[in-house]
């Protein structure tokens, strides 16, 4: 069992991490309003905190709609602001308390960085994710152009290339991790999700940016970008819609 890296118990999550950050919020947005299935029996949002998202999936025909998360603060703060429009499950992410198959559409948004296992967190998602479900997830890439070009100007010693996970202990006094694409195209693949979709997002993540021209116009400027530099793998956040074919 891997170790819980991100305790945001007693933390305000949404005042003081989210506060300064509109554009990346709204590039999230879009992403999942292009990914999540229209319709689903069990919908699960892994990682779900307070909601941060749950406006973009509460509209959709979901029967049931959970928000998952280790923090009970997080939890009991999504319940207060959506009340019986949602169910609020905590728990450990490597030992997820749900049945197999029990979810047909699954989410999860801004977790993978904190995980020091996710190979183990790849197998739990798959595990209860319904044959033919889908699974949207976000993944923190260590290829990025500016990690790039920071390895060939020997400012960082953490080779984007590489298909090993990076650990950088330097941030929220602990691990946080990056991957390669390939890193999870490999996982999914090895637990029977197929990708369907990706998404480059948040492409312009940089203060300098956004203080410069101001999160709205980047939004509408990412827009079309999400789609054209998917291939490249380009953005900080790639977003995959993966279907379990097994």
């Amino acid at each position: 069992m891997g170790e819980i890296l991100a305790d945001y118990n007693g933390y305000d999550y949404k005042g003081k991490f989210w506060s300064g950050r509109e554009y990346e919020d709204l590039s999230d947005r879009k992403a999942i309003q292009r990914l999540l299935p229209k319709q689903a029996k069990v919908f699960i949002d892994i990682a779900g905190g307070y909601g941060r998202l749950a406006n973009e999936y509460l509209p959709k025909n979901y029967k049931k709609t959970i928000i998952f998360d280790y923090s009970k603060t997080l939890l009991a703060d999504a319940k207060k602001e959506f009340g019986d429009k949602i169910t609020t499950v905590q728990g450990d992410i490597y030992d997820l308390p749900f049945k197999d198959g029990e979810a047909d559409a699954m989410l999860m948004v801004r977790a993978t960085h904190h995980f020091d296992d996710l190979p183990a967190v790849i197998k739990q998602l798959a595990r209860v994710l319904a044959p033919n479900g889908t699974l949207v997830i976000e993944l923190a890439n260590k290829k990025t152009l500016a990690k790039i070009f920071k390895y060939w100007a020997k400012k960082s010693d953490i080779n984007p290339f590489s298909h090993e996970p990076s650990k950088l202990k330097e941030l929220n006094k602990g691990n946080f991790y990056n991957y390669h694409p390939k890193y999870i195209e490999q996982l999914f693949a090895k637990n029977g999700l197929k990708i369907e979709r990706v998404l480059s997002v948040s492409n312009f993540r940089s203060p300098r940016l956004k203080k410069l021209f101001g999160h709205k116009l980047l939004a509408k400027l990412e827009s079309p970008l999400q789609y054209l530099l998917a291939p490249l793998r380009f953005g900080p956040s790639i977003y995959y819609q993966v279907r379990k074919v097994k």
